[in-house]
């Protein structure tokens, strides 16, 4: 993207924060699933890209039932925006209550960190990420998290702010040895780190099968989970009519590093099985099978594999 592309992208996203929580929650969410509507008409890159995600999860599904799918997952990834957009504006308590009503598993966690070697919480892309972040703020405290440097810097500085702002500690995942120390340091203090762990961004992710695929997700989580003592707890997050739903999945054991390439073919197996349940609200909208990728980038992580 240029430079004028990012400055445009960047003040949309600003525009975004002031104007959306000004509407009222109906007419936001009329506009932003008539976006999707018209996203999925126009069926750009990005939309066949997800359409081919989703015929992987769901591969009985006919054309006509995949093309719904896929409406409904861009609604539902609308649905994401307009309530990342709302939620500086909305009232914390009654987020917290709302994801409180539809979660399960809670258990795993409080003995993960009765145990004192913190919790590694592993999720995809999918539901809300933002607002369970803001019921584990308030059920357990500031947690550490990774996140994508988007450009331009402006972008990814308000992207920050945001996060930070309902209570997140923020490292940038191109960080490298620096982030990871902090995320080791934050386990030792019997803290939660938190990280999307469906894709990989690093080219230096492990081999698993995922819906009957190859593809490589990132070590990170097992790695932390094994050099820590550290609990490693699947996530699954979705949307509900009203709220949402989150399910905290029982600890994957992983012990010594070489148990790692195992565990995270078992941390796939359970994402895999959320994302199935749940196919529309998985925002899966990049390449993420080696059957997908170009074929010198398929022979650069077989070197590096």
């Amino acid at each position: 993207m240029s430079g004028l592309g990012h400055r445009i992208g960047d003040a949309g996203y600003a525009a975004g924060w002031r104007l959306v929580r000004m509407l009222p929650a109906p007419v936001a969410t009329a506009a932003f699933s008539l976006g999707a509507d018209l996203a999925a008409r126009r069926d750009g890159a990005g939309v066949r890209q997800l359409r081919r995600n989703l015929a992987r999860v769901v591969p009985q599904a006919d054309r006509a039932e995949l093309d719904e799918l896929t409406r409904r997952a861009l609604r539902s990834y609308a649905r994401y925006w307009q309530e990342a957009f709302r939620l500086p504006a909305m009232d914390p308590a009654g987020i917290v209550a709302g994801v409180q009503q539809g979660i399960s598993g809670v258990e795993n966690l409080d003995a993960a960190l009765a145990e004192g070697n913190g919790a590694v919480v592993a999720l995809p892309h999918s539901g809300n990420w933002d607002a369970a972040g803001m019921w584990l703020v308030d059920h357990s405290g500031t947690f550490t998290t990774v996140v994508e440097r988007l450009e331009p810097e402006s972008l990814y500085q308000r992207f920050v702010a945001f996060r930070e702002s309902l209570g997140f500690e923020i490292l940038p995942a191109s960080g490298g040895a620096a982030s990871f120390r902090t995320l080791l340091r934050r386990l030792r203090e019997n803290r939660v780190v938190c990280l999307v762990s469906d894709r990989d961004l690093s080219g230096a992710g492990l081999p698993v099968t995922f819906f009957g695929e190859p593809t490589r997700m990132p070590a990170g989580p097992a790695r932390l989970a094994a050099s820590t003592g550290a609990a490693l707890l699947p996530v699954g997050s979705w949307f509900t009519d009203d709220g949402w739903g989150i399910r905290i999945h029982p600890r994957i054991r992983v012990n010594a590093r070489e148990e790692v390439p195992a565990a995270t073919q078992a941390l796939a197996d359970v994402l895999a099985g959320d994302i199935a349940a749940h196919p529309a609200d998985w925002h899966m909208v990049q390449r993420l099978w080696l059957a997908d990728l170009p074929a010198e980038q398929c022979a650069t992580l077989g070197e590096s594999g």
